[in-house]
């Protein structure tokens, strides 16, 4: 079998591909025509500047498996990918430490001028008053996201003699507790504290944005601010805006909204330093991902279970019966989070009915997937995520059961959080394995997932379906589906809908005012 591989890749991995396969290293063909070169190979290994295209895929006659060596899958269209059955790998663990010793080194360099210094001695200039520092002993050091990396970084601030503090909805305090880390209630009484105020947090919908001009005005002015994690997340404008009027004492940032790039206006401030996202950028973690990267696609071209395939449901390995199952119980671990909207305690994943005869190790590990997906900094794959489960103090357990009373398969997820219990579970319908949600916090539905879904409970009386839709609809959000479940008449009843297009905060908080709801969760399911 033939692997392409079309950027650097560590010396140990290409010598492990080559142990097996017949291995062509073209480093031209990441900003060449790759879709007329791709139909021999059967195995594609890249980096971040290959754009491996829905064109490219549909070109590759042969192709097998994708391969990223590193975390970002940005250039790889993996839903074409999942359509023509070829996996996707990535190697999620390799530069987690890489990625936490950046960050401090960042920290460190902008906190004691390092750059500015380095710079103006070797032009001829010694400037020692002009470079004077911060220590960061006694200093508050603020980690927005207690993931594995937020955590590292938060095991060396305290080595450092800072005080740590974090904001992590869905990290137990006690867990918090256990690292030296105190939670912050909110992200806002994080930023008015914090010294240092650095990111550990995925690039989603939620995250996008999340450090704007207002959340930079709560900052103190000899704060600073260090993002390792992804661009996009602060606001690069007001961020450059901030330090040029002396509302913030420095930035030092290591990824950009857009990469690669070598304009911005942060590059013209004295007070930032930069680098051109290096977190991953050493030999150790180029090493890691090279092996790793390699071992991947051993597995996926002898046709074996591959842990690390982000799209798991084209690999192997996986019971007949339990494979259609994955893209449901992944999404039924997201609604879950979503419903909790906190830290999780104990999750207990059921197999009802046929389901439970077959081995359902795989769909505790999509259940996994989904509900540490989009809350912790590092992509979640089929490996790490019972890791980062344990990490978080999240107890895990399976039931299995031949017998279920109402359904052929049942896939039920319960879970304890601070809060109480939360449950949800889901089945497949017809001969096409239609997806339906059938429980939600203990209320019998029946509806589609999609990709925006908005949970009510309120008290059951006349007027409240309209009062939902009235109000949606002034607000042009237009409903898909809509379903009731009640336990009796006039009791507390659930009502659960999809909708064609994002419902803003303040239209969930218009609606949960307006009919007084208990619960009122707006959720966004992978698609």
């Amino acid at each position: 079998m033939r692997v392409l591989v079309t950027e650097p890749l560590s010396e140990r991995g290409l010598e492990l591909l080559r142990t097996d396969f017949h291995v062509d290293v073209r480093p031209e063909l990441a900003r060449g025509d790759l879709a007329l070169e791709i139909p021999p190979y059967d195995a594609l290994v890249v980096r971040s500047q290959t754009r491996v295209t829905a064109e490219v895929i549909e070109a590759a006659e042969n192709l097998k498996v994708i391969a990223r060596a590193g975390i970002g899958l940005d250039n790889v269209d993996v839903e074409a990918a999942t359509r023509r059955g070829v996996l996707v790998v990535n190697a999620p663990q390799s530069n987690i430490l890489s990625a936490a010793e950046h960050t401090f080194a960042l920290l460190l360099a902008q906190a004691r001028n390092i750059p500015q210094a380095n710079a103006a001695l070797k032009a001829g200039t010694w400037e020692r008053a002009r470079f004077e520092g911060v220590e960061l002993a006694g200093k508050t050091l603020g980690v927005v996201g207690l993931g594995r990396v937020g955590a590292m970084v938060a095991q060396r601030g305290s080595a450092f003699g800072m005080r740590v503090i974090a904001f992590d909805p869905y990290v137990p305090r006690e867990r918090a507790k256990e690292m030296g880390v105190e939670l912050m209630p909110t992200l806002e009484a994080l930023l008015v504290q914090a010294d240092f105020v650095t990111i550990h947090l995925p690039r989603t919908a939620d995250t996008e944005g999340l450090i704007g001009e207002r959340e930079l005005s709560l900052m103190k002015e000899s704060a600073r601010l260090v993002n390792t994690a992804r661009g996009g997340i602060v606001d690069e404008a007001a961020l450059a805006k901030a330090i040029e009027d002396g509302r913030l004492a420095g930035a030092a940032l290591d990824v950009f909204a857009e990469e690669p790039t070598t304009e911005s206006p942060l590059f013209a401030l004295d007070r930032v330093v930069v680098t051109p996202h290096l977190g991953a950028s050493t030999v150790e973690a180029q090493d890691k991902a090279g092996t790793t990267i390699a071992e991947m696609v051993r597995l996926a071209l002898r046709g074996e279970f591959v842990p690390y395939a982000v799209n798991v449901s084209a690999g192997a390995e996986v019971s007949e019966v339990a494979r259609p199952f994955l893209p449901l119980a992944e999404r039924l671990g997201v609604l879950l989070t979503g419903l909790a909207q906190g830290a999780v305690d104990a999750i207990e994943c059921q197999y009802l009915g046929r389901i439970g005869e077959v081995d359902t190790r795989a769909l505790t590990l999509a259940i996994l997937k989904g509900v540490l997906s989009g809350v912790v900094h590092e992509p979640v794959s089929y490996v790490n995520a019972p890791i980062i489960a344990r990490e978080r103090g999240i107890a895990v357990s399976e039931m299995r059961s031949a017998v279920s009373s109402d359904y052929v398969n049942l896939v039920a997820i319960r879970a304890e959080t601070e809060d109480g219990e939360v449950s949800v579970a889901g089945t497949l319908v017809g001969k096409r394995n239609d997806q339906r949600v059938m429980q939600v916090l203990g209320y019998d539905i029946e509806m589609p997932p999609a990709r925006y879904m908005l949970f009510l409970t309120y008290e059951d009386r006349p007027g409240i379906i309209g009062r939902v839709g009235t109000i949606l609809g002034d607000h042009e959000v237009n409903i898909g589906t809509m379903d009731v479940g009640r336990r009796s008449t006039g009791g507390t009843a659930l009502m659960g809908l999809t909708l064609d297009s994002p419902a803003p905060p303040e239209v969930v908080e218009e609606i949960r005012a307006s009919i007084g709801a208990g619960i009122a969760r707006f959720i966004v399911l992978p698609d």
